[in-house]
């Protein structure tokens, strides 16, 4: 059988066997417990709080509303009281101002969303964004200005560590498959595509048995990082190229992944917002699991629930291995875009002392973009902006294949990300003028 795949990329060990074959487990929690729900937990404007002090909330009852026409709702995953809003750390983007909630009552029946006329709204209205860790909006994503042909559903999971969306195939299967098809349904989109890395089988299997129920196409992936990347999927499966500046839609892609259609599922057929998600807590813990979580739960509690750390534990990772972030806080919570929880020992970390480039051209073999790491880095180093506009550092999806690759431990990836972030204020101020 053939094995859609992509030029560049990596083979890192993937380090999934703990955590592959384990049944999704429901956390539990205990009344006076505290969440803290960052406002902002996906991309664009922060929400708006609709609680204070004291307030009385049911769970699946807003408690922030979008903030800007690039935002997302909040529910509240517990019957609670409002304990303020503070302070709290988040995984990205530091100290945020965060919802407090109490348990008071353990009862799980929510309040349903209001649906509504169009599919968008009531997609926006459940406060759903994408779950593979981009945390785009999507009712933004679901309102293209023009025609779409395809719709492609990222089943590849392709960092080291998750099994979240491994363990959603396996049990969530004809659940995700509905939820692809009310896109296509809304959409009018013609071809509907489910593309699943060839190191899940068992998913495959599951996906299989529905192909006589459900019209779609099934396409296995070659196992390589980063084959969940949009463009690497896209290219993997059909053969086109994103142009540089350009989004899926701009090629008649949409691209969404396996737990962003589960929850729109949820949203229509049950009125359900989403205010939790499965999570992959592994790595030195003692019993590595997959977790459906509140939004809001501290990762000290997953961890706990996992039977604690084992050894001297260095760092821990809220994500995948390649692009996640590390925690500052055992207080940080679980977000919308929490994937994974990946806690590390001294002898799990690679050796990062850094020394020149020697030129060798593993970096560019890697990278999965097409880019040349080893002249973008001199260029970031000497802060020579406009040179790296010339060299497409925008183009870089900041996947980290560069730096792995890398024998020289030069840490490429830092590089770009804060390269990038000057380059685009570049080019923002020159469509300005």
């Amino acid at each position: 059988m053939q094995r859609y795949s992509f030029v560049g990329g990596i083979h890192p060990d993937y380090s999934k066997e703990k955590t592959s074959s384990k049944k999704i487990e429901i956390l539990s929690y205990e009344v006076g417990e505290v969440l803290t729900i960052p406002i902002s937990q996906h991309l664009g404007a922060p929400s708006k709080e609709l609680v204070k002090k004291k307030d009385i909330v049911n769970v699946g009852q807003k408690i922030a509303s979008a903030g800007g026409a690039v935002s997302s709702n909040l529910h509240s995953p517990f019957n609670g009281e409002i304990e303020g809003i503070s302070l709290a750390p988040h995984p990205i983007m530091g100290n945020i101002p965060s919802i407090k909630l109490r348990i008071t009552d353990l009862n799980n029946e929510y309040k349903k969303i209001e649906t509504k006329e169009k599919f968008q709204d009531t997609v926006a209205e459940a406060g759903i964004v994408g779950l593979g860790g981009a945390t785009f909006p999507t009712h933004i994503k679901l309102s293209p200005p023009k025609k779409v042909e395809y719709l492609i559903i990222n089943g590849a999971e392709c960092e080291p560590f998750l099994t979240c969306d491994h363990r959603l195939m396996v049990e969530y299967t004809e659940e995700i498959i509905l939820g692809a098809i009310l896109i296509k349904e809304k959409l009018n989109i013609n071809n509907l595509i489910v593309g699943i890395e060839d190191n899940k089988p068992d998913a495959i299997k599951s996906f299989e048995a529905l192909k006589g129920k459900y019209l779609f196409e099934l396409q296995i992936l070659h196992t390589k990082y980063p084959q969940g990347g949009e463009k690497q999927l896209i290219y993997s499966t059909i053969g086109r190229t994103v142009p540089e500046g350009k989004l899926p839609l701009d090629v008649g892609v949409i691209v969404h992944n396996v737990g962003t259609c589960k929850a729109i599922y949820e949203a229509f057929t049950f009125g359900k917002p989403l205010y939790e998600r499965v999570v992959t807590v592994t790595g030195a813990v003692k019993e590595p699991k997959n977790i459906l979580v509140k939004i809001g739960t501290p990762i000290s509690k997953l961890i706990d629930y996992c039977g604690g750390t084992v050894g001297d534990v260095k760092k821990i990772i809220i994500g995948g291995p390649m692009m996640g972030f590390a925690a500052t806080s055992l207080d940080t919570p679980v977000t919308k875009g929490t994937s994974g929880v990946i806690v590390l020992r001294d002898e799990d970390l690679y050796d990062g002392k850094k020394s020149n480039c020697i030129r060798c051209g593993r970096c560019i073999e890697a990278c999965p973009m097409g880019l040349v790491p080893a002249i973008m880095e001199q260029f970031s180093i000497q802060e020579m902006y406009e040179k790296l506009i010339d060299w497409h550092v925008v183009n870089c999806i900041e996947c980290g294949c560069c730096s792995y690759v890398c024998p020289s431990r030069r840490p490429l990836v830092g590089y770009f990300k804060t390269a990038k972030r000057q380059v685009i204020n570049i080019l923002r101020q020159r469509a300005q003028k």
